[in-house]
């Protein structure tokens, strides 16, 4: 971008923040809350307040989104921001949200870009209104045509690949690489990662991540079926803590390796019963994301330069290193 280009969208930016500080807001759409600081923070910044929507495509219940938060309210309050978070899993619905965020004047939006064609539109749309947009979490290989300024995030096809990887090193033959949402473009990554990097079989199976009995009797169903399925891949640590209630429902004898932690997940890696996760660091989106923004606004800084994504995974977490995270996860926040 040039010099010049930015400086007329940072100058746009202040407008905005200054026609937020009369007041002007919408109570219309989708679910919006204000969130206060975190636990963890580094100090206050004295720069004025600004405004900062985070709208991501979060299912309602899925734990790993309050990882995201919890980083996004640790950068909002060291850098003096403002916080409305908002969520739809509905790609629709969640354009619509991000258009909320819009039309109230925001200084700056990050988002997830799972449906990256239901974004296009609506980021043409902030950028030309003067705000600095920049994804995170979904859209590795997106964010750049979708004209984001920055983006944080595991490379999904990278993970993948090394996951498989992993895999041969540990004897598997027959993966079934679990999908919890069709068409979600980090998922399917992670799988087509997965099937380029493993050696084996690959197989894979679509379930409805939203609802957990259904989760646990289609992947008993498919061990049942086939016997020779000696590895579950899930995308996500509630599927992984399922599987596993699928592998004593069926009798198989496959091991579960999963994408992603919570605090019961890294339990199970230090006990055994999970093999390994990939952890991606959803905290340190959450923070980097809003931080970006600050640092855009205050300093004309982008991360990455614009044309390289910052990548926060993968971090493989074993039984060898689960202790190393498990005081954080306890904490809530890996």
């Amino acid at each position: 971008m040039h010099r010049h280009h930015r400086s007329v969208i940072l100058s746009a930016v202040v407008v905005a923040g200054a026609l937020l500080a009369t007041g002007c807001s919408s109570s219309s759409g989708g679910k919006k809350s204000e969130d206060g600081p975190a636990a963890a923070s580094a100090g206050k910044a004295s720069t004025p307040r600004m405004t900062v929507a985070m709208v991501t495509h979060a299912s309602p219940g899925d734990t790993f989104w309050d990882l995201i938060r919890k980083g996004a309210q640790a950068a909002a309050a060291k850098d003096n921001i403002k916080l409305v978070y908002s969520s739809d899993p509905n790609a629709g619905n969640q354009a619509n949200l991000v258009q909320n965020a819009i039309d109230q004047k925001v200084d700056g939006i990050a988002l997830t870009a799972a449906k990256p064609d239901a974004m296009k539109d609506v980021v043409a749309k902030a950028t030309a209104a003067g705000i600095p947009v920049v994804g995170f979490n979904s859209g590795v290989d997106d964010w750049k045509k979708l004209g984001m300024l920055e983006y944080f995030g595991q490379d999904e096809n990278i993970a993948g690949e090394a996951f498989g990887e992993r895999l041969n090193k540990l004897g598997a033959k027959h993966a079934l690489c679990v999908i919890q949402e069709q068409g979600q473009v980090a998922l399917e990554a992670r799988c087509a990662g997965l099937k380029k990097g493993f050696s084996g079989k690959t197989d894979i199976l679509y379930v409805n991540g939203t609802d957990m009995p259904s989760v646990k009797s289609t992947i008993t169903a498919k061990l049942t079926q086939d016997s020779s399925i000696d590895q579950v891949v899930t995308l996500g640590a509630p599927i992984a803590l399922t599987a596993l209630q699928s592998l004593s429902d069926s009798g198989s004898k496959a091991k579960v390796a999963t994408f992603d932690l919570n605090r019961e997940l890294v339990k199970a890696v230090q006990d055994g019963t999970i093999e390994f996760a990939v952890d991606q660091q959803p905290y340190l989106q959450g923070y980097l994301a809003v931080d970006s923004l600050w640092l855009y606004r205050t300093n004309g800084n982008v991360s990455g330069g614009g044309t390289a994504p910052v990548l926060t995974g993968p971090a493989f977490i074993t039984k060898d290193n689960a202790d190393s995270v498990a005081e954080f996860a306890a904490k809530g926040t890996r």
